[in-house]
């Protein structure tokens, strides 16, 4: 593409930059930031006095495809971070042929302690749509054609095999370097599949007041943040809930930050630490509030391949004593 000549209108010269930086921008984007990915390290005072710390690895949003070997490379070396516990946010893959690059991707995390919920694109595969509706609040709409159906099945079986506890609607709790978690999950809010499991059930290892000298930590997870999810959450006394599903915006304006969050979660909870439903780190007006934590994931639809002012990332979430 030329550019305009010294002595164009001003208008013209002003279309033509435009039109460059609007190229450079999706070169970046498509090319260069959808592989950069990054670890983000995240601090979270919500242990009970005394304890040594908990490192909790929270990944998210893989939308893994055929083919993607530098994402499972990386995936797979986050297990030199020896967390001691796997948080798994869903929407692990993109593709019908998926599941052996997917299950590679997570080998070395599997032998770690884990939990894990699923998204939309766990049970079925995206399909196109226009890019624009992702800035709608809410892109939900029903495809024009049967979507294409995911063995989701088999890879619950896979990860709940391995060991790592499923959370769809479901309460567990795990032994976790000396620690007893207790955990509370959703199924995907996006689908409208989430229903919040009732307290005091057999799985719920805390006591009738919510609390139990066994029980160190109460963790919420979830694969989409909406309101209704993050408000059951903290109405159950989670001391963290963690979720993923946003992308962090996926396209963002520096300086201003993510333009949707796919889901009626505010703008600037679209991704990071925070607090529920108020303010936190640590405490301003957010006195009473849980902690929450977004991941902007690490990939996107295979139909939008492009990130802008929001790199792919999972988190390690180091939990430590106020």
């Amino acid at each position: 593409m030329s550019s305009p000549s010294p002595g164009a209108h001003p208008a013209v010269r002003a279309v033509g930059g435009l039109a460059l930086a609007g190229v450079a921008a999706l070169a970046w984007a498509s090319l260069v930031e959808v592989r950069w990915y990054a670890l983000r390290e995240v601090t979270v005072p919500v242990l009970p006095p005394g304890q040594d710390p908990l490192r909790i690895l929270h990944v998210s949003d893989l939308h893994l495809t055929p083919g993607q070997r530098r994402k499972v490379d990386w995936v797979r070396d986050l297990a030199t971070l020896d967390p001691h516990l796997v948080v798994d946010t869903g929407d692990n893959w993109a593709h019908l042929d998926a599941m052996p690059a997917l299950l590679h991707a997570l080998e070395p995390l599997l032998a770690v302690p884990g939990a894990f919920v699923l998204g939309s694109n766990d049970y079925v595969a995206p399909s196109f749509k226009n890019p624009a509706r992702y800035l709608l609040p809410d892109a939900r709409r029903e495809p024009p054609r049967p979507p294409v159906a995911l063995p989701w099945r088999e890879l619950v079986t896979r990860l709940t095999s391995a060991g790592w506890v499923d959370l769809s609607n479901r309460r567990d709790s795990l032994e976790v370097d000396g620690r007893r978690l207790s955990l509370v999950g959703t199924d995907d809010a996006h689908l409208d599949r989430d229903a919040m499991p009732p307290a005091g059930g057999p799985d719920d290892v805390r006591t009738s007041d919510g609390r139990s000298p066994a029980v160190d930590l109460h963790v919420g997870v979830t694969h989409a943040p909406y309101r209704r999810v993050l408000d059951a959450m903290h109405a159950d006394g989670v001391d963290l809930t963690i979720a993923g599903h946003t992308h962090g915006g996926q396209l963002a304006v520096p300086g201003w930050g993510a333009l949707t969050t796919n889901c009626d979660l505010d703008l600037r909870r679209a991704k990071g630490l925070h607090g529920w439903p108020g303010a936190r780190p640590d405490r301003a007006d957010g006195a009473g509030s849980s902690w929450l934590h977004v991941s902007a994931g690490l990939g996107t639809s295979p139909y939008a391949p492009v990130r802008f002012a929001c790199r792919p990332e999972a988190t390690l979430l180091t939990l430590v004593s106020p």
